[in-house]
Order: C-alpha cells, then sequence, then structure tokens
C-alpha cells in the first residue's frame, strides 16, 4: 500500500510539471457536415452590387436576421429622417421592459398632455384616458400610432427626455453609429436622424421578442370595443408570403420609408429602404429585396456526424479527458443550393495540458465551398478540468484507500 501511495503522489507531480498546451499543434480531420452548439459561425457571402437590384430609394439595405449578414446594400449609411420606422426601437423599448419584469400587457397607461398633442396618426388618445400596454403596443405596431407610441415611452421611463435619452443608449449599444433620436414616434425634427443600416439593426433586435409578431402580422383589429379601427399600414403584411412586419414611415421630411421582414424555409430577412418618392415605391423596393434574398440565398442545416471527437484527452488532470462543444447551432447562410457541398476541416490538439477552463477554446472548425474558406466557428471546452496537484493526487488517494478498506 505504501508504494501504491507513493506512486500516486510522484505522478501527481509529475502531471502538474506538464507543458502547456500549444493550440499550433494540430491535427485535421475533414468532415462534410456542419457541428452543433450555440453561436453562428462567420460565413463570407457574396452580395449583390449596388444598383443591382431595382429600387427607387435614397438608401436600402437587406440583411439575414440571425446573422446579421448583409445582402445587398445601396447608400446604407447615409442619415436622413426615419419617419415612423423609429417606432421601432420604441417597441424594442417596451418589448426589453416587459421581459425584464418592469411591466406586463395588462398594466393601465394614463395618457398624457404631451401624448395626446402628437397629431399625425393616431388613435386620439385623450388626456388622462386609460388604456392596457398591450391596446397601445396594437396600435403603435399596427396603425403607427404617434400618440400610443408617446404613452408608452412614458410609461417606460417616466417622461418623454428620459426615454429619448434612453432610446440614443440603447442605440449605441447596439452599435447604430449614425442614428440619434429626438422623440419615440418620428416627427419629423432637427437632428432626429437614422440610416438603413442602423434600422436594419434594430429591426433584427426587435424581433428576437417573439410576442413583437403577435401584433406586427396582424392585418386588422379594434380598440375601445370596437369603436377604434385598426388597419396596418404595412400592406405587405396581407400581400406578401412570410411577412412578419415590421414597420411603415411617412413625413414630407422623410419621404416613405420601410422596415419589412418575412420568414420562408427557416431563412429570416430584414428589407429597408428610405426616402422612396411614393408609398408604392417603398413597397415595390422591399418587395424586390426580399425577393432577391429568397431566391439566392437559404439558411444551410447539418448536423454533426457521429465520428466527430466528443472529448480531448487531458494531460495532469483530475479527469483523463474534457468533453467538447462545437461552437455552431447548425444552420448557416449559403448562397442557395451550395449547403450540401461544404466541407468543415475540424483543427483540434491530440490534448490539452490541465487547467481546463470551461469555454477555453481548443480548436475550430473551418467551412470551405468549391475550395475556398467560406468561414469558421470554435470547439470549446464543455466543462472545466483542474489541475492535478500533491495536494489533490493526496486527497485522491485518502479517498481510495477509504473505498478499498
Amino acid at each position: 500500500m505504501k508504494k501504491l501511495a507513493a506512486a500516486l503522489v510522484s505522478a501527481a507531480l509529475l502531471l502538474s510539471a506538464a507543458p502547456a498546451f500549444a493550440y499550433e499543434d494540430v491535427t485535421t480531420t475533414d468532415f462534410d457536415l456542419l457541428g452543433e452548439g450555440g453561436e453562428q459561425p462567420v460565413v463570407a457571402a457574396s452580395t449583390a452590387p449596388e444598383g443591382a437590384i431595382n429600387i427607387n430609394a435614397k438608401s436600402a439595405i437587406l440583411l439575414e436576421q440571425s446573422t446579421g449578414q448583409v445582402l445587398y446594400e445601396q447608400s446604407a449609411d447615409e442619415p436622413m429622417p426615419p419617419a415612423s420606422i423609429t417606432k421601432v426601437m420604441t417597441l424594442l423599448l417596451v418589448m426589453e421592459a416587459i421581459d425584464a419584469g418592469k411591466f406586463g400587457y395588462d398594466d393601465m397607461v394614463s395618457a398624457s398632455d404631451y401624448a395626446c398633442k402628437m397629431g399625425g396618426s393616431q388613435i386620439w388618445l385623450e388626456p388622462g384616458e386609460q388604456m392596457s400596454v398591450n391596446d397601445l403596443i396594437k396600435a403603435t405596431a399596427i396603425s403607427s400610432a404617434n400618440d400610443a407610441a408617446a404613452a408608452l415611452g412614458e410609461y417606460v421611463a417616466g417622461s418623454p427626455e428620459a426615454f429619448v435619452a434612453l432610446m440614443n443608449q440603447r442605440a449605441q449599444e447596439l452599435g447604430m453609429a449614425n442614428t440619434h433620436f429626438e422623440n419615440p414616434n418620428g416627427l419629423d425634427a432637427a437632428g432626429h436622424v437614422s440610416t438603413a443600416r442602423d434600422i436594419a439593426i434594430m429591426s433584427c433586435e426587435l424581433l428576437k421578442h417573439p410576442d413583437i409578431k403577435k401584433y406586427s402580422t396582424v392585418w386588422m383589429d379594434s380598440l375601445r370595443g370596437g369603436a377604434t379601427q385598426l388597419v396596418n399600414t404595412n400592406k405587405l403584411v396581407r400581400f406578401y408570403d412570410g411577412c412578419v412586419g415590421l414597420k411603415t414611415g411617412t413625413t414630407d421630411g422623410a419621404g416613405s420609408c420601410l422596415s419589412a421582414a418575412a420568414e420562408r424555409g427557416g431563412l429570416s430577412l430584414v428589407a429597408v429602404v428610405m426616402g422612396c418618392p411614393t408609398s408604392n415605391d417603398r413597397f415595390n423596393g422591399a418587395k424586390a429585396l426580399l425577393d432577391y434574398g429568397f431566391a439566392n440565398y437559404e439558411m444551410a442545416t447539418l448536423q454533426l456526424p457521429e465520428t466527430a471527437p466528443t472529448a480531448l484527452k487531458v494531460k495532469g488532470g483530475v479527469t483523463g479527458e474534457v468533453p467538447l462543444r462545437y461552437g455552431s447551432d447548425g444552420t448557416f447562410l449559403v448562397k442557395k443550393g451550395s449547403g450540401a457541398k461544404i466541407v468543415q476541416a475540424v483543427q483540434i490538439a491530440e490534448d490539452v495540458t490541465a487547467p481546463v477552463e470551461e469555454g477555453q477554446k481548443l480548436g475550430v472548425v473551418e467551412l470551405s465551398l468549391d475550395g475556398e474558406k467560406i468561414g469558421e466557428y470554435p470547439v470549446t471546452a464543455a466543462a472545466p478540468v483542474a489541475k492535478m496537484d500533491f495536494l489533490t493526487g493526496y486527497q485522491i488517494l485518502l479517498k481510495y484507500l477509504f473505498v478499498m478498506r
């Protein structure tokens, strides 16, 4: 027994002195299927050249929602008035507040004098009138009511000024570099500007809240027991297959604008057009962008093969191996029809030296199509592995001896 104890302690000391893991020392195994996990891989896909799609707009962009990848852009960073597309940010802050438990859909909101004086598209709130958060979201998302948006903003932040500050703060957090808000509804105001790219960013963020589609996909509804009719200002909701919203905008300064979202066959697209001469131009432009996206792209869905390694050998650890996590959810954006041709090269070391932290990068999976690299995603440790030292080895020895008794 003394010889066994000495051997175990010696092994612990030897393992604790093992050399550090070098990521460059990797072996490569080719797989033709995508791994699983939680993050989207970074994939390089070609985009249509500016002017390739017939759009009568000053600015436009098309991107895929889950990856944020741009598929087409036209003067997408030119600041201009966003009109009522501004309400995408208002609705985003409302949905985030609800998700955070700040208030609920059934909360009653009292309309202020400020909210009732918005003008433009409205549901004619009266000062002091009580309306639920649910109904105010309906009015904002469906019929673009300026007074409803203002009432929601005050309820979220306590005052119009505080809400506008919150809008601008959230825009900065989302990387909306060319956006500045002056109000919650998009009425023309000096300095109230955004871009097609920034609007697409906040539209994608809003769509992360599934509840918004309960409102943005509705064609007609009503308030006040049927006394106030609501008709969606976005006619694509009714006439475009897969449309899930999102928001129109029209003012003298902005022209006709639209942020349109649609989903088909696992592909989610957001098209933004700004500064269109007419309402028909915005709908036709957004439709042209969406049509292009659905005709040319798809989300490839592939599975990790059974032969892919699920664990990596650990030197000097309290356990002999660490489980692996493949950092992709199994879907990624590709040109239509090319998903089956993608090849994966799993580059991972033969072993790693303890300690190993959960989430530590242990390798990478490179994606290639027709011999050209199109992206990659990481392979990481799915659990921690502590280093085997003298004390740990001694504790294991005591436990072993206790079991052997």
